[in-house]
């Protein structure tokens, strides 16, 4: 999970617009496994430092904070398209969770002074709360709840 949560971290920034602006980083991070493992790292100690608790532990419950449990699709029915709501499995629900959580972080480093390892210690801290006013994460799993339970 730690080592998904690495590979998550190698993108060239958020590609479409998200938060009202779009992120390129130029490719400071992609391909790059070392760097992204080293933020990792510094992000878990700070994690420790602040919450005095394991972060691995606290991964854990940011993950099952923010995995969003059932999504929606369009379909396509004689030429009328329209959202239905879907199951998701546990594969997904991890890559969604981690997925939002560095997006969260490098969005919260990105023309900041803010580190991405603070940004993301801060984002697995507020995940594994469940703060949703803080944490981008478990605000975009309500989002895709909400959307999926409208779409039923």
């Amino acid at each position: 999970v730690v080592e998904r949560l690495a590979n998550k971290l190698m993108r060239g920034g958020t590609g479409e617009k998200t938060l009202g602006r779009v992120i390129r980083t130029k490719g400071r991070m992609q391909g790059k496994k070392t760097k992204a493992i080293r933020v990792v790292k510094q992000a878990f100690e700070l994690v420790e430092a602040k919450t005095n608790s394991n972060p691995l532990q606290m991964l854990i419950h940011a993950i099952v904070h923010s995995a969003p449990r059932e999504d929606f699709t369009r379909v396509t029915h004689g030429g009328v398209s329209y959202q239905i709501s879907v199951d998701i499995s546990a594969l997904r629900r991890l890559d969604m969770a981690l997925r939002n959580m560095a997006l969260a972080a490098i969005m919260g480093s990105f023309n900041h002074k803010r580190t991405l390892a603070d940004a993301l210690a801060d984002e697995i801290i507020f995940a594994a709360k469940d703060d949703a006013v803080n944490s981008f994460a478990v605000k975009k799993k309500n989002e895709t709840e909400r959307m999926a339970r409208s779409a039923r």
